[in-house]
């Protein structure tokens, strides 16, 4: 599978005359780059994802960020989709630095999926047990991002940062 999504960043890349750089980090969804353009100034994250699904969420929870002008939610920066390949599956967005909000894979839009109150119990208790003191201000983040239709199920220490 990685060999298959690394493929396909390096044939973005080359379409597009970006360089890869350094791996910034490997999920559950994808493999994310550093890229740089001769034609652009600076860097930006290049994420290749493993499958369809997660990389149409995360697409559109971008574009609709991107839509509504959002930037940042509550000083947490949000990275902005530059561009993106539906055949590569690959998305193109700013780097941002900590506090920041990214990774919008496991999100759905305007709905969140049912799940039984036993569930919620043990989503909430395995957030506040990851995030420590830290819960309380990513609950309000996962509200903000509700409000805009994005539904985050799967935040982490790694796509909530603080720090």
């Amino acid at each position: 599978m990685d060999e298959d999504t690394i493929a396909n960043a390096e044939a973005y890349s080359a379409r597009n005359g970006l360089r890869l750089l350094e791996r910034l980090g490997t999920g559950i969804h994808g493999i994310v780059f550093a890229v740089e353009s001769n034609a652009e100034f600076g860097v930006a994250a290049l994420k290749a994802h493993y499958s369809p699904e997660p990389y149409r969420r995360e697409r559109r929870a971008y574009e609709r960020l991107n839509e509504l002008g959002v930037s940042e939610v509550l000083g947490f920066e949000v990275p902005r989709l530059l561009d993106f390949d539906d055949e590569l599956l690959v998305l193109k967005m700013t780097i941002v630095t900590p506090p920041f909000v990214l990774d919008f894979a496991g999100a759905y839009l305007d709905s969140a999926p049912e799940f039984s109150d036993e569930i919620w119990h043990e989503w909430t208790r395995k957030n506040e047990e990851q995030f420590g003191s830290d819960w309380p201000m990513a609950r309000v983040i996962l509200d903000e991002l509700q409000d805009l239709g994005i539904h985050m199920h799967d935040p982490s220490p790694g796509n909530i940062r603080f720090r």
